[in-house]
């Protein structure tokens, strides 16, 4: 007979066990994006960097021919990783890139998380190219956008038949979390939470300051 045992799944995330590669949050790609708007796309974009920043996740940001075409990475992504290198290419699989191959390497987790534009061409070559190479591969589809919905909507279901598993940015925060009497975290999650995660984040801000109310025997924020 199967007993069950208060632990946590084998393929839920925790913040020492992966690697986030955040592609190509540039100018250029977002002015053709069209399955989320910018707006939502920069906000979902900016938590998950949050969110990997304030838990130490393993991160490599890159671009895509910054200076010469796809102009500057969002500020949201770049501003919770002050003084970080990011890494510049000219492939449009990222995973082709030696560079970016070389810091996944140096980093050595074999759990991959991506999110990025557009889905169709910059998560979908280093999803199925990294699969192949026996990585486990998550992405963030609220996070990622493409030149229209039927484009990403493929695109997901592609790296989902190739193995990929996907996620969405609200979940890859509370999935980093998981157990609010977490104290060390608890404020960081709530914060971004309440900066971020829309009504999420209206509905704990409301409940702090009406009731003092928290997640667990946690001190309200």
């Amino acid at each position: 007979m199967i007993q069950a045992t208060a632990t946590p799944g084998a393929r839920l995330l925790s913040a020492a066990d992966h690697t986030l590669i955040m592609i190509d949050y540039q100018s250029q790609m977002a002015f053709a994006t069209k399955s989320i708007s910018t707006i939502e796309l920069r906000n979902n974009a900016g938590l998950v960097a949050s969110a990997a920043a304030g838990f130490g996740v393993s991160t490599i940001l890159t671009t895509v021919a910054e200076k010469s075409f796809s102009g500057p990475m969002f500020s949201e992504v770049t501003a919770p990783f002050p003084g970080k290198a990011l890494l510049d290419r000219t492939s449009m699989n990222t995973w082709e890139d030696e560079a970016v191959i070389a810091e996944v390497n140096a980093i050595g987790k074999t759990r991959i998380v991506l999110a990025g534009l557009w889905t169709s061409v910059c998560i979908v070559g280093p999803a199925l190219s990294a699969l192949d190479q026996g990585f486990e591969v998550y992405v963030i589809t609220d996070a990622s956008g493409d030149v229209s919905d039927e484009a990403h909507e493929r695109a997901v279901s592609r790296m989902i038949q190739a193995g990929a598993q996907p996620i969405t940015s609200l979940q890859y925060l509370l999935e980093l979390q998981r157990d609010w009497a977490r104290g060390e975290t608890y404020d960081l999650t709530t914060g971004i939470a309440r900066e971020l995660g829309g009504a999420y984040g209206l509905g704990i801000t409301y409940a702090k300051s009406m009731f003092g109310a928290s997640e667990s025997h946690v001190a309200a924020a």
